[in-house]
């Protein structure tokens, strides 16, 4: 095993944060409750409520302006989104020891690719692939597919990191890849297909993986 497929919102970065940020802002700046953040976070969903359903809630309940919504949607988090130190050294070692780390994210190309950058995130990884300029989403094995050739490395070296049981570990398992799901604390509890293991963040994850410390397959 030598390619790592790595997510990015709540893997690499935390989103969440970022985006609860955003919109502790929005909200101060347009003098709305800001008891309504817990709201606000809900019809998000960690980002996986369709863009538009999120827009037309904030204009329905607050009346603001369209641009103010897409600002926030747009670039709130973006703006906002930082890499942890443990993270980056982790990237770092797992490229210095020969692995090669490439970014799936699903969402926007020209958001996703600005928190890369904007968390230097470019600079550590060999690559990255995003959804909107991929065609496909994951689970969809196709971007997994389309991150391998990023790579220039066949799909089956690949482990694959992520929080989402969704979209990584079920997109790992279509692909016959192992995983390591990012747990944050939660406890496992979807159906369907399981990781192969579990780690509390990425950096546990990519220092274990790395390491070879865990079997290439369940």
């Amino acid at each position: 095993m030598t390619l790592l497929l790595v997510d990015l919102d709540n893997t690499l970065i935390d989103r969440d944060a970022a985006f609860r940020a955003a919109a502790a802002a929005f909200l101060a700046e347009h003098r709305l409750p800001a008891g309504d953040l817990s709201w606000l976070m809900g019809v998000d969903a960690s980002g996986y409520a369709p863009r538009e359903v999120v827009g037309n809630a904030l204009i329905d309940r607050y009346g603001v302006p369209g641009a103010a919504v897409r600002a926030l949607l747009d670039t709130g988090a973006a703006d906002r989104v930082t890499l942890a130190l443990a993270t980056a050294g982790a990237l770092a070692t797992a490229r210095a020891t020969g692995w090669t780390c490439v970014i799936v994210t699903n969402g926007r190309t020209a958001q996703q690719t600005a928190k890369i950058r904007n968390t230097g995130l470019d600079r550590l990884v060999d690559g990255w692939v995003v959804s909107e300029a991929a065609g496909h989403k994951k689970p969809a094995p196709q971007i997994f597919h389309a991150a391998a050739a990023v790579a220039g490395l066949p799909l089956r070296d690949a482990w694959v990191i992520g929080d989402s049981p969704h979209a990584d570990i079920a997109g790992a398992a279509a692909c016959g890849l192992p995983s390591v799901w990012i747990s944050a604390g939660r406890p496992w509890t979807a159906p369907g297909p399981r990781p192969t293991r579990i780690a509390h963040d990425a950096a546990a994850a990519l220092k274990q993986v790395t390491a070879g410390r865990w079997p290439a397959r369940p």
